[in-house]
């Protein structure tokens, strides 16, 4: 049997980076290969220190390789972090009562795309919602559609110059090439979101180690994407100053006894916690520990919560609230979430894929399958470009296209 195409998912986050090598064949997607290393030149998804970085990518990489017996050259790589920003767009054109093509499509586009973005941002992503022809709106595809005036609704998602330059540049000096750069909410909403749920409405919760982002999907097309800078770190620091233990054990404390909600606690369960400076270890209830937890990851759903209903989207998420990322896994947060947005929550596994699926079937790996997902879906699509860079091509490429079109 003939091998597939390989694509890798590096998902280079604040607590861990971790390479998912996927074989594609047709549609179907087979995991052959995984490797993960802590991560520690990154704050609040921001590359902070690339020399560190790059030592753990290369370590997460290499783990892959061995793991899925093939070199690692090129990866798709997710971005996340306060700096994105993501808003509405709406293009229109003429057709002049012919039919609809392809290349309409990308005129519409550019023309939703033509808005005043600073300097120091680069697009990331343009993501068509829907067409409108002629006044008749929710069309997914209007090639081969008869009309005389074409608009287009797309949401385009920008992020930090230097950071996106950063992360390249990481990769780069451990030796990969940069396939595509992905909005981290939206590659773990293609390993997580059933059909339906992208269908009828869903908010996913990207809850990650230093971020926590939301994409907002309905009608099978994203509506709004949002990012706050904080995340599991915050309930680690909280743990840490509150049982006064060293960071690592507040983690370890975190992973294996962490509980959001105090009801959900048994009054005579208690813990061991490691003291500081060498002093005895000592017990503590666990109830504490879920007094520390509780208020922040209130904070964080509650501010989630207002960017929910502030984005005008709030009455379109039907089917609830999906939670992913590694800090999704702590117990409780489902629960807590049904009480704070008002509407069903669960837990998102990554789906969809085949061979060794059972060792990403964790949400700590969502945006690295999902990156996968994506990159087999867009295997056609430009790569991401950093603005600037090789703009003479560009602009040759440009007017080629213009002279085509008026020949």
């Amino acid at each position: 049997m003939s091998k597939g195409e390989i694509i890798v998912g590096l998902d280079i986050g604040t607590t861990k980076i971790c390479a998912v090598v996927g074989e594609v064949q047709g549609s179907q997607v087979d995991i052959v290969g995984m490797g993960s290393h802590p991560s520690e030149g990154l704050r609040k998804g921001v590359v902070v220190n690339i020399e560190t970085t790059v030592a753990s990518i290369k370590k997460a990489v290499e783990e892959a390789e061995m793991m899925a017996g093939c070199e690692i050259t090129s990866v798709m790589t997710g971005i996340a972090g306060g700096h994105i920003k993501g808003f509405n767009s709406q293009g229109v054109i003429a057709i002049k009562g012919r039919e609809v093509v392809a290349k309409d499509k990308e005129r519409v586009v550019d023309a939703a795309r033509a808005v005043a973005i600073p300097t120091d941002r680069e697009v990331i992503h343009i993501l068509p919602q829907e067409y409108i022809l002629d006044g008749q709106d929710g069309i997914q595809d209007p090639v081969g559609m008869s009309g005389v005036r074409l608009e287009a609704k797309v949401h385009i998602v920008t992020g930090a110059v230097a950071s996106a330059h950063n992360l390249i540049k990481c990769c780069n000096q451990a030796g990969l090439d940069v396939a595509d750069i992905v909005l981290q909410s939206l590659a773990s909403a293609e390993a997580v979101l059933t059909p339906e749920e992208r269908n009828l409405g869903s908010a996913l919760l990207d809850f990650g180690g230093g971020t926590t982002d939301l994409a907002i999907f309905s009608q099978e097309s994203i509506k709004h994407t949002a990012g706050l800078a904080l995340g599991g770190n915050n309930l680690t620091t909280d743990l840490a100053v509150g049982l006064r233990t060293p960071m690592a054990s507040a983690e370890q404390i975190k992973r294996r006894h962490g509980c959001c909600l105090s009801s959900l606690v048994g009054k005579d369960e208690v813990v061991p916690v490691e003291s500081v400076g060498g002093r005895e270890p000592r017990k503590v209830k666990r109830q504490i520990l879920a007094s520390i937890l509780e208020p922040r990851v209130d904070e964080i759903l509650s501010m989630i919560q207002m960017e929910l209903e502030n984005s005008g989207f709030s009455r379109q998420v039907v089917s609830g609230v999906v939670l992913t990322g590694g800090s999704s896994l702590l117990e409780g947060i489902t629960e807590m979430a049904e009480q704070i947005f008002n509407m069903p929550s669960r837990r998102g596994y990554p789906m969809g894929v085949g061979g060794l699926a059972d060792v990403v079937n964790n949400p700590m790996y969502a945006t690295a399958v999902g990156l996968i997902l994506y990159g087999a879906r867009n295997r056609e699509e430009k790569k991401f470009r950093i603005r600037d860079s090789n703009i003479f091509n560009r602009v040759a490429s440009r007017m080629r296209k213009w002279f085509k079109e008026i020949v």
